[in-house]
């Protein structure tokens, strides 16, 4: 009997709060909640809060997908447009190529709901076998935009030969072409 190794996914949270050391992180539990609603098959997550600063979020993103081997690495805030806000800009300096309809998506997705979503800069991008996408900082907004972005995510990791990721049909119908 071949035993299934759960998926391996990476979930990075990256506020200037990580610094001070003393700070509960909501949008990282949010993240791991939903996808724990989402999927039925085994999976693991491995968590890094990390402060807002490029090089930092750069060698996370290449330790989680490089050493970890994770699938996926799904990372919350620094995704505005204030200064410290370089979530993007890194995941674009790790990533061989992007994945822009994931920005475009979550950001009309969240236009229904605010309109200050239009200052969002979320992306998504591949490097190797992985798939990174960034999301925002609240968990409300997080749950929206992965509820609109992760049915196509199992598919997307399936094309990168990735872990198949079974899921909860009744919370989330990823999609895949019929064969």
């Amino acid at each position: 009997m071949k035993v299934e190794q759960p998926a391996r996914i990476g979930v990075v949270t990256v506020s200037d709060r990580a610094s001070a050391g003393v700070y509960d992180d909501i949008s990282g539990k949010a993240i791991e909640a939903t996808l724990d609603d989402y999927l039925t098959s085994p999976w693991q997550a491995f968590y890094r809060l990390i402060p807002d600063e490029k090089e930092v979020i750069e060698a996370t993103l290449r330790e989680l997908v490089d050493d970890e081997n994770c699938c996926l690495v799904v990372t919350t805030g620094g995704t505005g447009p204030a200064e410290r806000d370089v979530t993007p800009e890194a995941t674009e300096a790790v990533c061989d190529r992007m994945m822009p309809g994931f920005g475009e998506l979550m950001r009309a997705e969240s236009l229904k709901y605010v309109p200050t979503a239009i200052l969002s800069r979320q992306t998504a991008g591949l490097r190797g076998s992985s798939l990174i996408v960034n999301l925002p900082g609240k968990p409300k907004a997080i749950r929206q935009c992965l509820d609109a972005v992760f049915p196509a995510i199992p598919y997307c990791i399936d094309l990168m030969n990735g872990p198949y990721l079974e899921c909860d049909e009744s919370v989330i119908q990823p999609f895949r072409p019929k064969k």
